[in-house]
């Protein structure tokens, strides 16, 4: 793979042709909320932080499911963990929703204040269920033009940077995200995309096949 602007339209219009152009959102949406940061209301900051405590370890179709679920229950009914766990039986998330949505208002208030991306993603990695990369994955959801650093997307800064390291999911080697951040970066060169943007298609074309490695 030569990592060139063809290379990345190329694997961008293969995934739109075949109905895969989304994460938690359109990638259009994705990449106008990245090129112009929406402000979300409480309701929508917590969909946001359910979506990424939800989705670990499932296919995106089956965690739009679980999702989509789950937030009507809580519009309806509130953070009723009773309720809520006969939908998805996993006490932990469960909990970790219950929190987020209680006390949305505050949570939400409190992201919004905060100016620098660490801040934000301090905030964040210390929400309930919320670890470092899951933090990025909700940042970048929230429209900053962050990068998830998922064991794909380590994997193929790997082969940009021609690293022969293992990759720990649970742990980032400041070396492999040191490729990954030169990889980004040539990328927006390339293409004049966000960074954000540029994550969501190479990772839903590593998880689709699109690109072997």
């Amino acid at each position: 793979m030569d990592f060139s602007a063809d290379w990345f339209f190329a694997l961008d219009a293969q995934l739109r042709k075949m109905g895969l152009d989304s994460d938690a959102q359109s990638f259009d949406e994705i990449l106008e909320n990245l090129r112009s940061r929406k402000i979300y209301t409480s309701d929508e900051f917590a969909s946001h932080c359910v979506y990424v405590i939800l989705a670990g370890g499932f296919s995106q179709k089956t965690a739009k499911k679980i999702h989509g679920k789950i937030m009507d229950l809580l519009r309806k009914s509130g953070a009723d963990f009773d309720i809520l766990i006969n939908v998805f039986n996993n006490k932990n998330k469960i909990n970790a929703v219950c929190k987020i949505w209680g006390d949305r208002h505050n949570l939400r208030d409190e992201y919004y204040q905060l100016k620098t991306i660490d801040e934000k993603l301090k905030f964040l990695e210390n929400l309930p269920h919320i670890g470092r990369i899951t933090a990025n994955h909700l940042a970048r959801n929230l429209g900053e033009d962050m990068v998830k650093y998922d064991i794909w997307i380590q994997r193929l800064g790997c082969v940009f940077g021609n690293k022969k390291i293992d990759v720990d999911n649970a742990k980032l080697n400041p070396e492999i995200k040191s490729a990954c951040d030169d990889m980004f970066a040539h990328l927006v060169r390339e293409t004049g995309l966000p960074c954000g943007y540029i994550d969501v298609v190479l990772w839903k074309s590593l998880q689709q096949g699109l690109i072997k490695l």
